[in-house]
């Protein structure tokens, strides 16, 4: 039998119930907690660009293309839950650490490099999305007093500014262990503006006006080529695939559950709900949000402007996105922060500066909070320098799409397959060996396209931009 499966509760404890089998500090997480984590990490920015990429796929293409992606990322996510465990029991804290235990040589470094590089693009986007939401409340309170023509501009750069100075506290937050409260609170607002935005579709809707939708999506015509057609059906991909971005993470979070019952029996479970909580939420947005605003859906549909009253609502809707996007941020991040900290800590093992923390008693009656100068300068630095990309190209849905497309393939796909196979011993040319290398061949092209499509959307953007310029 699977060392992962046969651990009794005595033999993880060790004699110390604070303790799990590894040593480590005894994990607490639970079905409820997982599943938040995953609403929080699958529920973000994309589902305000789903009206937009269902107008550019029509009727048909657009529900299927969410389906599609929903199914792909359920099937693959439960093949990596199988392989937070190494066939010896040994846990696999992140998804690195997974691909070395079973794939080895190159593939760590090829995976570490589209992780980190996603766990980064995420966390640009996030900040964008932000400033444009605060934006958002800033022009809806403009035209509620001065009239839907009033020339209402903001820029971006100060409320960039304010969520970076909000991370750089958020992130002295130790570690993912210690996020499920914050989680819990963002899973809350993603549902909150969700359902802002599907009650203003529904009531649009409801007041009729003539919004021309297709079958086949925006037809062609003066103002859209067929190779813009073609290029922007590519991008539409791209943002789908961005709504279900969270497999990069999900070992991260599957090494918040407790032992007992068993770890991937949990997060199997949390997965199916999450994902198929999410996928509800984003089909409804797809779909009423397309046939409120047609072929002319904007690129985010709560700070496009697609509503305008009532205002208050407007405004509540992107407070719950910043709140939501403040925690979904360090969901993303502290991976990558756990990652760096390792790796200096293991090249500096007498530097007290690296490897020295002390416990800061901020407020009396709570817990006393755990201080690095080391993770304190280093995560300082490192929002500093999103936020200085995010001021430089504030592109939100070239940059959904391009993130979501560039690391659908690599880190939904191609690894957890990869993983599977080697540890379930699938001989090849089998039959499930075939049906999987199928599935990857098809994503990888679905990827490179729908990477081409954003790629030639931020060129697009990119033409005429100033940096640091930006208004909204």
């Amino acid at each position: 039998m699977d060392r992962s499966l046969s651990f009794s509760t005595e033999e993880r404890s060790y004699g110390d119930a604070k303790l799990d089998d590894d040593g480590l500090q005894k994990r607490t997480g639970t079905l409820i907690s997982t599943t938040a984590h995953i609403i929080t990490g699958v529920i973000g920015s994309g589902v305000l660009s789903l009206a937009w990429a269902f107008a550019q796929l029509g009727w048909i293409a657009g529900p299927v293309s969410l389906m599609v992606f929903a199914f792909i990322t359920w099937y693959t996510s439960v093949l990596l839950a199988d392989c937070y465990r190494s066939p010896d029991g040994k846990r696999n804290y992140t998804y690195m650490g997974a691909v070395t235990a079973h794939l080895g040589g190159s593939n760590v470094k090829v995976c570490g490099t589209a992780q980190h590089s996603n766990l980064v693009g995420t966390g640009i986007t996030y900040t964008i999305t932000t400033a444009l939401s605060m934006s958002a409340i800033s022009k809806s309170n403009c035209y509620h007093k001065y009239g839907h023509g009033a020339a209402c501009k903001h820029t971006n750069n100060t409320y960039i500014i304010l969520f970076g100075v909000a991370q750089i506290i958020l992130s002295q937050i130790p570690n993912f262990h210690k996020l499920s409260f914050l989680s819990l609170v963002a899973a809350v607002m993603s549902f909150a503006y969700s359902s802002i935005g599907l009650g203003l579709s529904i009531d649009r809707i409801a007041r009729g006006g003539h919004v021309e939708t297709s079958l086949m999506g925006q037809p062609n015509g003066a103002d859209l080529s067929s190779a813009d057609k073609m290029w922007n059906t590519f991008a539409a991909l791209g943002d789908i695939a961005f709504a279900y971005s969270f497999s990069n993470i999900l070992l991260e979070i599957q090494d918040t559950i407790k032992a007992s019952p068993r770890e991937n029996k949990v997060m199997k479970q949390a997965t199916f709900a999450g994902i198929f909580i999410s996928t509800v939420f984003y089909m409804l947005c797809g779909v009423l949000g397309y046939a409120a605003f047609g072929n002319d859906a904007p690129s985010n549909f709560l700070t496009g402007f697609g509503f305008y009253d009532p205002f208050w609502l407007i405004d509540l809707a992107n407070v719950c996105i910043i709140v939501h996007l403040l925690g979904a941020y360090q969901v993303f991040t502290q991976p990558l922060f756990a990652f760096v900290e390792e790796q200096c800590k293991r090249k500096w093992p007498e530097s007290r500066f690296v490897n020295h923390e002390s416990a800061v008693k901020v407020v009396p009656s709570l817990p006393a909070l755990s201080f690095s100068p080391f993770r304190l300068v280093w995560r300082s630095a490192y929002v500093v320098v999103t936020t200085f990309v995010s001021m430089l190209l504030p592109f939100f849905n070239d940059f959904v799409g391009l993130i979501g497309a560039a690391s659908f393939w690599p880190l939904t796909v191609y690894f957890p397959i990869q993983m599977y196979i080697a540890r379930a011993k699938i001989r090849r040319l089998s039959f499930t060996w075939v049906w999987l290398q199928i599935l990857s061949i098809v994503c990888f092209i679905i990827s490179i396209l729908a990477s081409a499509g954003s790629i030639r959307g931020l060129i697009q953007s990119v033409k005429g931009f100033q940096p640091f310029q930006v208004e909204s």
